[in-house]
């Protein structure tokens, strides 16, 4: 039974923002933060299956692909990378790369990522706060400037660039050939509201991220069973004998743990190490389940859900 107040990582990157507000606080070093891991407290514990990440962007990220399992494995890693974004904040024409316009051959892929065309051919999509994203490995990708998101993911650090703005980093072009998704991407995801106070956002072989918004002041359970990470985006409450704020994040692993909510009441974000949707993740104290749609026939997984 583990409920943890997650320690928060700051990762420097060129694309960072030093704006980080109201999410954490500057670094004290005054540099570029692109990214804040939340991690659990004892780096000695097990690794957990999940990263949960917030990014902050002031220039677009590389263009890029992920591996699925059985390459990861292929090449001496636990699993591969698939992961989903929720929009926290978005400034004026910002917009995510999910997958290419059209279908290209792999000659035409490697020319592309030759002559730089690949910047012109990605799929942009426009997004404003509340928008998820899913992006399974094998989706060519990136994130676009100005945003502020959160990302789950599978716990890799599995990528493969295809084209970084004249940065001068590494590029990884076979791999990300032999792994890419070489056309467009699947239908993406649709928010469908499970029960009175909770939205599933994504639900993937690998995790299912939900949102859940609890009324002021009131008093709830949350019942994580398989490893589950928690980031407040609204309100604040006390989870356990934690409290919790706007930007913080809990590590929670076969525990039923109270959630009493702030005069303001909390909205967060759950991910958990799933493959559907949790019926029982969220009770009243006494033990009913809220006034919902049966999850199984609320949830049935779109092509884009689907996707390993």
């Amino acid at each position: 039974m583990t409920i943890e107040h997650a320690r928060a990582r700051i990762v420097r990157k060129p694309w960072g923002s030093v704006d980080l507000g109201p999410w954490s606080a500057p670094d004290p070093d005054g540099a570029p933060v692109g990214e804040i891991w939340f991690q659990r407290p004892n780096p000695d514990t097990t690794a957990p299956a999940l990263l949960l990440k917030l990014l902050f962007t002031s220039e677009p990220l590389s263009i890029q692909v992920h591996p699925g399992d059985a390459f990861a494995r292929s090449i001496g890693l636990d699993h591969g990378k698939s992961e989903a974004w929720y929009i926290l904040s978005a400034a004026p024409g910002a917009h995510v790369a999910v997958g290419l316009k059209h279908p290209v051959t792999v000659a035409e892929l490697r020319a592309a990522v030759a002559d730089g065309s690949i910047a012109d051919l990605v799929q942009l999509r426009p997004v404003a706060p509340g928008d998820v994203v899913s992006v399974p490995a094998g989706t060519i990708h990136a994130v676009g400037a100005g945003l502020v998101l959160a990302e789950i993911q599978q716990s890799s650090d599995a990528t493969f660039r295809l084209f970084d703005y004249g940065r001068q980093r590494d590029l990884h072009v076979d791999q990300a050939i032999a792994v890419a998704d070489a056309g467009p991407a699947a239908a993406h995801a649709t928010p469908r509201r499970l029960a009175d106070a909770r939205t599933l956002l994504v639900a993937t072989p690998h995790f299912v991220l939900e949102r859940i918004a609890i009324g002021p002041d009131s008093s709830w359970e949350l019942d994580a069973g398989p490893e589950t990470w928690m980031l407040v985006v609204e309100g604040d409450a006390q989870v356990g004998t934690v409290p919790i704020a706007m930007g913080g994040a809990m590590f929670l692993e076969a525990e039923r743990a109270r959630i009493a909510a702030g005069p303001d009441g909390m909205t967060a974000l759950v991910a958990y190490h799933a493959d559907k949707p949790a019926p029982g993740l969220l009770a009243r104290p006494e033990g009913g389940l809220l006034r919902a749609l049966p999850v199984a026939a609320a949830w049935s997984p779109t092509p884009g859900e689907a996707r390993a």
